[in-house]
């Protein structure tokens, strides 16, 4: 028997440990069942944290989220998702990287990134900062709630009906059949209850995909008992049925949950899978660095050695390791840059690269003004061990200059070609005396 006890006392020490936050925190945890009334349904500003229990970094802000949490009782509400174990509702709000933290105001569909300190000061003030938001928005008379279009009722909002395409047997085959795109096509009938549960999940699906897709991947509805002619070419005998549809192949059945996490989780899958991967662009301006990196979580910044070093057969090597990476890591969503080495020294200073050791990667948070530099291999394996370490909150970071962006400048696309040594000039020594008698020395 002692030894039972003993495994269920290590287990439970073992739980403990991973647990970050408990009941007895003012820290409300948030699971997909109660997100939706505790923070959607809300009237109050909302702070969440997305965490992984073996983050590190969570680990370390812990104690400041407790703290924050227990000054704003009854002004700003704080809450936390263990996103490692409810990866749906982590990736329906587009989560990355641990911790994320994200602020839920006046509207609770389009939660805004929180981009400051890690200090309970800091944490407190941009909360008190977005309840203040949240007043002068509803003096001016705005709604502070849902986009126009948002259907009333039933289940707390979360999406625009707009967002669904409704479809019908003429516009199906145009509109499904023969687009690029790709669709999750749910059909219904208006009496069916399950189907009256999946609508409000459905249309804030539909919103968020619309939203990270770029309408590359939609959500459309059927009515069923008006149009019967797509629905029996498809077989349909039940109600909500959803089949997902990609140009040229036989339409597939959806088989996974109903819930908004869900339906939102397989079209990024859907997406991914259709996408191709971010283009691996030359540092020419300051707007292509700006860009991107503004643009996207994580930029990964390569600095290749000078051309006269490498050839186009080195150079191209190198690309082809950086594209090979963008591919793997395309879900990410990350920025892909290089630049040869000397060409953009400022930036080169800025992340401690320069001089030497070419060729040199570092991955940039823009937001944060935090980069981490490669000191492994430039190869597939070193670089992928390099990007797994930060992607989980493993890698040591520095401070990237000084709050702003380095001094990018303008530069001349590469051609695709070896590099050409300069032309040395020729100098004519004709008039030059070189005989003996020139080169005896001269006693002063």
């Amino acid at each position: 028997m002692r030894p039972l006890v003993l495994g269920v006392l290590g287990c439970s020490l073992l739980l403990s440990a991973q647990a970050l936050y408990s009941s007895s925190d003012d820290v409300v945890e948030l699971t997909p069942s109660n997100f939706n009334k505790e923070v959607i349904q809300s009237d109050s500003v909302w702070l969440v944290e997305f965490y992984a229990p073996w983050c590190g970094h969570c680990r370390n802000l812990a104690p400041d989220w407790k703290k924050a949490a227990t000054a704003l009782k009854g002004v700003v509400k704080v809450g936390a998702v263990d996103a490692d174990q409810h990866k749906s509702l982590g990736g329906q709000y587009n989560v990355r990287g641990f911790p994320t933290i994200k602020i839920f105001g006046a509207n609770k569909n389009k939660p805004e990134d929180y981009q400051g300190g890690r200090s309970t000061q800091a944490i407190v003030d941009a909360a008190v900062n977005a309840a203040r938001s949240l007043v002068k928005e509803r003096l001016s008379g705005k709604s502070g709630g849902y986009d126009s279009g948002q259907k009333s009722g039933g289940g707390g909002g979360g999406g625009s009906k707009k967002d669904v395409v409704e479809l019908t047997d003429d516009n199906f085959n145009k509109m499904v059949l023969e687009s690029d795109d790709v669709w999750l096509v749910e059909f219904f009938a208006p009496w069916c209850g399950h189907c009256k549960n999946l609508e409000p999940e459905w249309a804030a699906a539909a919103t968020a995909v619309k939203e990270f897709s770029n309408g590359k991947v939609r959500l459309g509805a059927v009515d069923a008992t008006v149009h019967q002619g797509v629905s029996s070419r498809y077989g349909i005998r039940g109600f909500p049925t959803i089949k997902i549809f990609r140009k040229g192949e036989e339409p597939e059945d959806y088989e996974g949950g109903r819930s908004r996490g869900d339906i939102i989780e397989r079209a990024k899958e859907l997406f991914f899978d259709n996408a191709p991967a971010p283009e691996v662009l030359e540092i020419l301006n300051e707007d292509i660095l700006k860009k991107t990196c503004e643009d996207s979580q994580l930029c990964v910044i390569a600095v290749l050695p000078h051309i006269l070093d490498t050839g186009a057969s080195g150079r191209n090597a190198y690309l082809e390791v950086m594209k090979k990476m963008a591919e793997k890591y395309k879900k990410k969503m990350w920025g892909w840059l290089w630049t040869e080495a000397g060409v953009q020294m400022d930036l080169e200073s800025s992340l401690g690269i320069g001089g030497f050791g070419y060729p040199a990667m570092a991955a940039v948070n823009s937001r944060k003004m935090k980069f981490a530099l490669l000191r492994g291999s430039f190869s597939e394996t070193g670089i992928h061990e390099f990007l797994r370490e930060l992607s989980v909150g493993r890698g040591s970071t520095s401070t990237w200059g000084a709050g702003s962006l380095p001094k990018i400048h303008n530069a001349d696309a590469w051609d695709g070609k070896d590099g050409q040594l300069p032309e040395e000039e020729e100098y004519d020594l004709s008039d030059v005396d070189l005989s003996d008698d020139a080169t005896q020395k001269v006693e002063l």
